[in-house]
């Protein structure tokens, strides 16, 4: 039925065009920001997953800063105990020299005076052994514990612990006066050097935990990112395809709707 009242064809156009207007503004939104969900009003259920998903995601990047900051802790830790290992070894020879019975005063004075720049040497790289404030190789330190997993679950680092036995050893070297004396400054370098290798060995097993909670850490904020991804973004690519698709289809609709807007005329004419 043709009508003067009801244009039935424009009405048609306009509602298609309308409909590819709404197409156009969602597909532009999604090359503009990226996402298939940016907020809210894209899909409201969608979009509260995934504000959870990223909730997760930013504790999962702060607990990799706590395990980096033990990590940091324990290769310093580690740094320094490697020069005392060292050092000791330097100690050990020249505590065996100054002990040799056949050795003159002056001369065991030479190295005794070369096994307390040692045992100094010793004493800095305890001092300098500090990491954001904390020092593991103090006799005042204590353990401390860094997150591994947003469960809460901790790696403890311990300390050095065996400090105390470093003024006797500093203590001996001082009284060294004969061999008598040079030779029980030499017995106290071996119980330092066992301890101080077993504490490598346990600070190194410490590390290695560090490095595979970091490494599964790291794994698991990847898979997090590909799913809050899968879950979220856009398809830019296709999204970019259609772009081309609906300025056509629109183009074709403003086209419709001219042609249904000169209908009308057609009936006037009639009564010419």
């Amino acid at each position: 039925m043709t009508s003067v009242n009801t244009n039935s064809g424009a009405l048609t156009a306009l509602a298609s065009l309308r409909s590819l207007a709404t197409r156009v503004e969602v597909n532009s939104k999604q090359l503009q920001t990226g996402y298939r969900v940016a907020d809210l009003m894209d899909d409201s259920a969608v979009f509260a997953v995934a504000q959870g998903v990223r909730s997760g995601l930013k504790a999962h990047v702060s607990v990799q800063s706590s395990l980096q900051q033990g990590l940091g802790l324990v290769d310093v830790t580690l740094a320094g105990m490697r020069n005392i290992s060292e050092t000791l070894v330097d100690l050990r020879a020249t505590l065996i020299k100054a002990a040799d019975g056949s050795l003159s005063d002056a001369q065991r004075d030479t190295y005794k005076a070369d096994a307390q720049r040692l045992h100094a040497q010793i004493l800095a790289s305890t001092l300098a052994a500090t990491y954001n404030g904390r020092n593991q190789m103090l006799t005042s330190s204590t353990d401390v514990q860094f997150v591994a997993d947003i469960s809460g679950r901790t790696i403890t680092v311990g300390t050095y612990g065996i400090n105390p036995h470093w003024s006797d050893l500093g203590t001996a070297i001082d009284a060294i006066a004969d061999q008598d004396t040079a030779t029980a400054a030499y017995n106290l370098v071996d119980p330092l050097e066992a301890a101080t290798h077993a504490t490598i060995a346990e600070f190194a097993a410490t590390r290695r935990q560090f490095e595979l909670q970091m490494r599964f850490n790291e794994d698991l904020v990847d898979a997090v990112k590909k799913a809050l991804g899968a879950l979220v973004d856009a398809d830019v690519a296709g999204a970019a395809a259609l772009s081309q698709s609906l300025q056509v289809q629109e183009q074709l609709a403003i086209s419709a709707l001219s042609i249904a807007n000169r209908q009308p005329n057609a009936i006037v004419r009639l009564y010419r």
